[in-house]
């Protein structure tokens, strides 16, 4: 227990203690707007953002400061599974998937191990520790404090310094991501930094785009607009789950489709669509034919509804990915995701 007190002890300091080109650092820290004391909006960004990203296996762990070290043995929902690589991890995705509206559960099996947003790795004995790093994330993430994983910054960079006490200049290259938190978790209260620009990083939202950072209030223009997205990717994860349970829950018809200008609506009006937790996609008629399909739902910042059904030509024209305009209890509207003149609403019966 005392290990894992130190544990928590870390990942609580690695979030507590964040709070045009250029060859020279303002020692007066004032006409520079570069130049950053450890405590600045710039060097809290940087620590961020330099922090280890453990949300690639949030799926399996529901938490993204830390993941989990394989091998590891786990019973997803009734089914025990071991892990020995991450291609072992599409064995999660399929029984996780397997129901839309099922209440899935993970149990892990102690002790097992974990990599930390500090880098560090260790030991987690039980349930009770497991759940204690899943509250001081939550936190963390609701303080703000949280790794910043939209934005990569490309290495190597440099770091101008001036230390306050010495009266001495200098600099560092810096030549990975692990370096660079390393340097600014552990930075001088005593120095001031800055960053020699211009440049590169990674920004990551529904695809990845290089761009050119040449200041600090551009680094930080960046991380606001790609958290603001993460926020939005959240949001539409959420409204995702919602309408799941809504279309399994319920049966619909087609209230209106605009293809071509005219709405066919008509072509439906006999049938009674009802979306399984299984993902098949059943349209009854009133009298005794169907029609057999599968859809998905997803999300990016929008929500997306996929339909695909076979068979039957009147029905294969519903099959795209439709974006979800807006959704409740009673009605959901879609538009085509490929051409916007295309519109869906399912009204439930």
């Amino acid at each position: 227990m005392k290990t894992f007190k130190s544990l928590i002890a870390i990942l609580g300091l690695s979030f507590i203690s964040l709070t045009s080109c250029q060859d020279e650092i303002d020692v007066n820290n004032s006409e520079n707007p570069n130049t950053n004391s450890s405590t600045s909006a710039t060097a809290n960004k940087l620590e961020r953002s330099a922090m280890y990203d453990g949300s690639f296996d949030d799926f399996l762990d529901g938490m993204s400061c830390s993941s989990i070290l394989l091998p590891v043995t786990a019973t997803i929902n009734d089914t025990k599974v071991t892990l020995i690589s991450q291609a072992d991890y599409q064995l999660v995705l399929n029984i996780l998937g397997r129901f839309t509206n099922d209440d899935d559960r993970i149990r892990f099996q102690f002790p097992l191990r974990v990599k930390m947003s500090n880098y560090n790795e260790v030991t987690v004995a039980n349930q009770i520790e497991y759940d204690a790093l899943m509250n001081a994330c939550k936190k963390a993430e609701d303080q703000a404090q949280a790794a910043i994983n939209c934005l990569e910054i490309e290495m190597p960079i440099t770091i101008l310094t001036y230390d306050l006490k010495a009266e001495q200049t200098g600099s560092v290259v810096i030549d990975s991501k692990q370096q660079l938190y390393t340097y600014m978790n552990n930075f001088d209260d005593k120095s001031l930094f800055a960053i020699k620009y211009p440049i590169k990083a990674i920004v990551k939202g529904e695809g990845s785009t290089k761009v050119e950072i040449t200041s600090d209030l551009d680094f930080q223009s960046y991380i606001s607009e790609c958290t603001a997205t993460e926020v939005e990717k959240d949001k539409a994860k959420q409204d995702a789950k919602k309408l799941e349970t809504i279309l399994v829950n319920g049966k619909f018809k087609v209230n209106s489709f605009i293809i071509a200008g005219a709405n066919t609506a008509n072509n439906y009006a006999n049938y009674t669509i009802d979306f399984a937790n299984d993902l098949t996609l059943t349209a009854k008629h009133t009298v005794n034919s169907t029609v057999q399909g599968t859809y998905a739902v997803a999300s990016e910042v929008d929500v997306f509804l996929d339909i695909k059904f076979s068979g039957n030509a009147a029905f294969e024209l519903l099959n795209e990915s439709w974006k979800v305009k807006s959704y409740s209890q009673s009605s959901i509207s879609l538009q085509s995701k490929t051409n916007a003149a295309i519109t869906l609403v399912l009204s439930q019966i």
